[in-house]
């Protein structure tokens, strides 16, 4: 058989040809009529023929069930009969799943004139362009974004790309935000089983709820802000036992009464973990039947929500708290820059009846609470953010650095507050729950640190005696310096990254002993995961944890944590690429920046007016013989003694820009300093010689 050609591998795995093994490698690669899983097989001799299709069969709650598109998973297969009418051959059962590859293949098809062209990688770390013969083009035109994979056209060839979709013209900046999300495979659009399904869902009646409709409760979000899942409250307590004390009430919207473990409502949000924010739009985790609508905290409509009552001391100290479900109806909405104005006195119309019975006792409970938070004493790192502000036609209009206000501040103290009441009921209650962690700064990361500290001047302890209030007495003295917002981007960069885990270790940056998120459940699985919880422990309804998912939070924990980790870097990723484009009709021109980053292979600049970031080759810094200074964070040069350190203010040129990577080359046009560079220079002479300029390059 083997010679006739119906057999095919070798003699120990010999298989009938155009059939699979009954264990196989799969990829996951879409979801078909009915929302099920699709897959192919990752191994496939296209001498075979197309490669065969692959339902996967999930069950609800085991730990399957975090499998999405884009993921790779061992299973067994089973041929389906003839006539499924699903267009799948096999029915597979996931084993395991295994390792997810990075990042997709993305790259910009450059045609030739001779037929085919080139893939050119989107990835500014991927170096590697490739080939593309005319037949597998697909429908990709000159400059198009593609999304390409390696196939082979027999058992030993070498492997060459294929096209497998054409996504757009990477220099529009309309379709930017596409370019992250096909390349971190974040799910965009949902199924239509899982659309079906928000059809049929309905509010709840007032039944064990507590009316709160009549108190005022505010929401106060960005001017742009599309769901409103947090509500606050505030008023004086008139116990007289708690003298110039508060009572705050934090409502948040009652997710987990739409969303049952297990529907496909749940197994969507849980496979997406969270909601990802772009300046043009943005990809929920829910759909907008439920995030849009029913969830979102309306003004003056009534909204079921879950709410805390957090009582306070007149110097901020919680004295106790009580979740409740609830029923409520927002009296109004309003950005924080419209709060603000009113509490500095100037309300709007809007603002103006809210004042004595809402917006006054808010501030003065902050004030209280802001008290107690200082004692507490939380990393204090308030960096300022780029905002991209898109035109009616969405191309940049320009990067803003919006101004921290009081008003942000009091929503984010508040919700603080109410996370860690979750937190403390249930570990009161005994019931599993995920954490929100943040774990102390690495040894070696606290190294680095003191190093560059010490070339300042400045100190922190060891790790042993290490505490939030050692970083922010640097940051005060920071404050004196020419540098003070580089030393806070230092800082950030030392600390070890937040997760969840239903182990606690504390967080480090809040200064607290037990966090969990509760206060933000349309846009974070972990806050459903805690209000089902709390449900549960307090008995406050049928749709709590149920014991299926609690043998899974450390698996879901650590999908929630990934998927959070791929939203931060498509987010990232897009404002690099959205600025770039922003700049790119500017080649020439000259900027004011700062040295943000020193490497062996050259400077990393900061553009003072955008925020954007750019490289700048140490081939390119002049006839010298340059010395990476680790510790220092410099480039010495060998000849003069002048070279450049991280904050300095430098005048640069832009070279280049490619919008498609997000990437920004510039010339250095500030001379090297002098400055203080002999005793490093001295430090270097017996250091081994890393990466240099021009100097090496004739040696």
């Amino acid at each position: 058989m083997a010679a006739d050609g119906t057999l095919t591998g070798d003699k120990k795995h010999l298989k009938e040809k155009g059939k699979l093994p009954p264990v196989t490698t799969l990829e996951v690669t879409g979801r078909d009529d009915d929302g099920d899983l699709i897959a192919k097989p990752l191994q496939w001799d296209e001498d075979e023929g197309k490669r065969p299709t692959v339902r996967l069969s999930l069950s609800a709650r085991s730990a399957d069930s975090e499998i999405g598109i884009g993921d790779r998973v061992l299973a067994k297969l089973t041929r389906l009969p003839r006539g499924t009418g699903s267009g799948a051959i096999y029915e597979a059962t996931p084993i395991k799943k295994l390792p997810k590859e990075k990042r997709r293949l993305l790259g910009v098809f450059r045609a030739s004139k001779r037929g085919g062209g080139t893939i050119e990688p989107i990835d500014r770390k991927e170096l590697k362009s490739w080939p593309i013969l005319p037949d597998d083009m697909g429908e990709a035109s000159d400059g198009d974004l593609v999304r390409f994979e390696l196939v082979r056209r027999g058992r030993f060839a070498t492997p060459r790309a294929e096209i497998v979709e054409s996504l757009g013209n990477p220099d529009d900046q309309r379709q930017i935000s596409l370019i992250a999300i096909h390349a971190h495979g974040i799910p965009e659009d949902f199924p239509e089983s899982v659309l079906k399904e928000c059809e049929t869902l309905s509010a709840p009646t007032m039944d064990r709820r507590e009316d709160l409709r009549a108190v005022p409760l505010l929401t106060i979000d960005p001017v742009d802000a599309r769901d409103h899942d947090d509500a606050v409250h505030a008023e004086f307590d008139s116990d007289p036992k708690n003298e110039g004390g508060f009572i705050v009430t934090v409502a948040i919207a009652d997710v987990a009464h739409y969303i049952r473990p297990g529907s496909k409502i749940d197994r969507e949000a849980q496979l997406r973990g969270n909601s990802v924010y772009f300046p043009d739009r943005v990809v929920p985790m829910l759909p907008e039947k439920i995030s849009n609508d029913l969830c979102s905290l309306r003004e003056g409509e009534e909204r079921a929500c879950l709410a805390v009552h957090l009582v306070f001391d007149r110097h901020g100290e919680k004295r106790r708290h009580k979740f409740v479900r609830a029923m409520m109806r927002s009296a109004a909405k309003l950005s924080y820059q419209e709060a603000q104005a009113a509490i500095d006195g100037q309300p709007s119309e809007k603002c103006e009846p809210l004042m004595e019975r809402a917006l006054k006792p808010l501030w003065a409970a902050y004030r209280a609470v802001a008290i107690a938070r200082d004692k507490r004493g939380p990393l204090d790192l308030d960096l300022p953010e780029r905002r991209i502000v898109l035109d009616d036609k969405g191309r940049v209009a320009r990067v803003v650095t919006p101004e921290r206000l009081d008003a942000h501040r009091l929503i984010e103290e508040f919700m603080i507050q109410a996370n860690v009441a979750a937190a403390e009921t249930l570990e009161e209650k005994r019931l599993p729950l995920v954490y929100r962690v943040h774990d102390a700064p690495s040894a070696e990361k606290l190294k680095g640190l003191r190093d560059f500290l010490e070339t300042l001047d400045m100190k922190v302890p060891h790790a042993g005696a290490l505490r939030p209030e050692a970083f922010n007495k640097v940051l005060e003295q920071a404050k004196n310096l020419p540098v003070p917002d580089l030393i806070s981007e230092v800082i950030l960069r030392s600390q070890s990254q937040a997760e969840y885990t239903p182990k606690n270790i504390g967080h480090f940056g809040l200064n607290l002993v037990r966090y969990a998120h509760f206060t933000s459940p349309i846009r974070r699985y972990a806050d459903l995961i805690v209000h089902r919880a709390l449900i549960r422990a307090l008995d406050l309804g049928p749709d709590g944890l149920t014991d299926e998912e609690i043998p899974h939070l450390a698996s879901v924990a650590k999908a929630i944590s990934d998927t959070e980790r791929r939203a931060m870097s498509a987010e990232r990723e897009t404002t690099d690429r959205l600025v770039a484009a922003h700049l790119a009709d500017r080649i020439g021109a000259t900027f004011p920046a700062r040295i943000a980053g020193v490497t062996r292979s050259g400077l990393f600049v900061r553009l003072k007016d955008t925020g954007a970031d750019g490289y700048i080759p140490i081939s390119s810094l002049g006839d010298d013989y340059y010395h990476h200074i680790e510790a220092s964070h410099a480039l010495v040069g060998a000849r003069t003694g002048a070279g450049y350190r991280l904050g300095d203010t430098v005048e640069v040129r832009l070279l280049e820009a490619i919008p498609s990577a997000g990437a920004l080359r510039f010339e250095m046009l500030t001379p090297a300093s002098r400055g203080n560079f002999a005793a490093l220079k001295a430090g270097a002479r017996g250091a081994p010689r890393k990466k240099f300029g021009k100097f090496q390059r004739r040696r």
